[in-house]
């Protein structure tokens, strides 16, 4: 099938923000409403606390996201709610007051768009809360509310609270604080078609899309992507889907998914027997370890599940506010993390960093994994530097974004690939061993005109003749190193 992606999602870095938990704003501004009810910021979160976190403060950090070398940043939920996270949507055409309301909204596509910076909002389309409008009608009228049909109502009387009684509704894993919308009635359709109409009218770049394969009725995400796309071609639309999204990645539907089938063979391989067990969850499984060849294959049937445009489009990541981050899973050995962050800024698709991941933000298990930004006088410097030595080399060369990708090496614990754009080459090799190696590689089939260490430290040297092409690589311990 021919069909397009949007061209600025295969050249962008991304950046996961959790609003409650990344910036506060000092000042007072025009409908930003402040809790005196807080926890405190740097307290280990709970589920329900708030940390005050809002937009404006996200703004006063723009600059520093523009120097890391971000140039898109993905949202989880901004609108009206009753929850930290606010997954429990309570009016999706109004920014939260806590987040400075749809006044701090503009502010920030105005101050992101200055930068180049793209913005994409958490589409919560599956289901709403039990604060949304039209069902809450229903709990206040019962069978008399006009809104009956927009829900699943399976008999009476509603128990929305009352945890020891049947619900008798349909929610989104039972929960009965995120009752599920009734697809299969036009009038929700539409109200969901023009909610994401809108806000691309706003000036937004794209959507994620909270857990759509919920959402069965036929042919409505396919409408939605027509939509979209009449509005603006080149807006994103990436779907929360764990597994093989092979059924949304057919150019009807979606440009690409939150690749987690990218994190668990990359930390599995690069942390080994480091992840700590109790980290695993379901759908996302980091373990057991793997060494370079299963790590190669698994990588290969990836890149052969979906075509080229799609995985240009892939959503990359290491870990987000559904998992806890990597540094905390594998004991806090930041070898690991470094390694996997190679991985993560040199594959096909958008790689997409997780707040604070650049200075080394510990946290487990959700809520723990939404913790509080910290101040730079506890920031891990080593890392933010080695993040923006990557993403700088990611801007730098544009076989690291849209290059093919050519497994050369994958013997033990050492992997060497190639990501090669016409005539230009780029040669990323990781050794998760802790033991220092040598490696021959057969580059042959490679035009390779000059080379040199661009990341990392090694030693490499070429013994060119006229049948063939060996590079010898000296890596040192658990290091990486990039050749171009």
């Amino acid at each position: 099938m021919n069909f397009k992606t949007p061209d600025w999602v295969k050249n962008a870095v991304f950046y996961q923000i959790f609003p409650d938990r990344f910036g506060k704003s000092q000042k007072t501004h025009l409908g930003l409403w402040q809790s005196s009810n807080l926890e405190s910021w740097d307290a280990k979160p709970t589920y329900t606390g708030y940390k005050g976190g809002d937009l404006w403060g996200v703004i006063d950090k723009l600059d520093y996201l523009q120097d890391l070398g971000i140039n898109a940043v993905y949202f989880t939920p901004i609108f009206q709610s009753a929850s930290n996270h606010r997954y429990h949507t309570h009016d999706y055409y109004q920014v939260d007051p806590m987040l400075g309301g749809n006044v701090a909204f503009d502010a920030l596509i105005e101050a992101a768009h200055q930068r180049n910076i793209k913005i994409v909002l958490d589409g919560v389309f599956n289901h709403a809360s039990r604060g949304f409008f039209f069902f809450n009608d229903i709990l206040e009228n019962g069978g008399d509310s006009a809104w009956l049909d927009w829900f699943k109502v399976e008999d009476w009387p509603l128990a929305a609270y009352d945890g020891s009684k049947i619900a008798n509704y349909i929610s989104w894993v039972g929960n009965r604080a995120l009752p599920q919308f009734n697809h299969d009635n036009p009038q929700v359709k539409e109200y969901i078609m023009q909610i994401g109409e809108y806000w691309l009218k706003k000036g937004i770049d794209g959507w994620r899309l909270d857990v759509p394969n919920e959402v069965t009725t036929p042919g409505f995400w396919q409408e939605f992507r027509d939509r979209v796309k009449a509005i603006n071609p080149e807006a994103y639309i990436v779907g929360e889907i764990w597994s093989d999204a092979s059924q949304w990645l057919d150019g009807t539907q979606f440009d690409g998914v939150m690749n987690y089938r990218f994190a668990e063979p990359t930390i599995a391989f690069t942390a080994g027997d480091r992840f700590i067990p109790e980290y695993i969850q379901p759908h996302y499984t980091p373990y057991p370890p793997l060494n370079a060849e299963d790590y190669a294959l698994r990588i290969q049937n990836l890149l052969d599940l979906y075509t080229w445009e799609i995985q240009l489009t892939q959503l990359n990541l290491l870990n987000s506010h559904d998992t806890s981050r990597v540094l905390t899973a594998v004991a806090e050995d930041k070898a690991s993390v470094h390694l996997a962050t190679v991985l993560l800024l040199t594959f096909p698709g958008a790689p997409c960093i997780y707040y604070g991941d650049e200075v080394s933000l510990l946290g487990g298990k959700d809520p723990d994994c939404r913790r509080g930004f910290p101040s730079d006088a506890n920031w891990d410097l080593e890392t933010l530097n080695n993040y923006k030595q990557l993403i700088a080399l990611r801007h730098k060369y544009p076989a690291l974004r849209t290059g093919k990708y050519q497994v050369l090496y994958a013997q033990d614990n050492t992997y060497i690939f190639a990501r090669i754009l016409d005539s230009d080459t780029v040669i990323v090799a990781v050794n998760a061993d802790i033991d220092s190696v040598t490696v021959e590689v057969s580059v042959k089939d490679l035009e390779i005109q000059s080379s040199q260490i661009l990341y990392g430290e090694g030693k490499l040297s070429w013994n060119q003749g006229a049948e063939n092409n060996i590079l010898q690589l000296q890596l040192s311990a658990r290091s990486a190193v990039i050749i171009g």
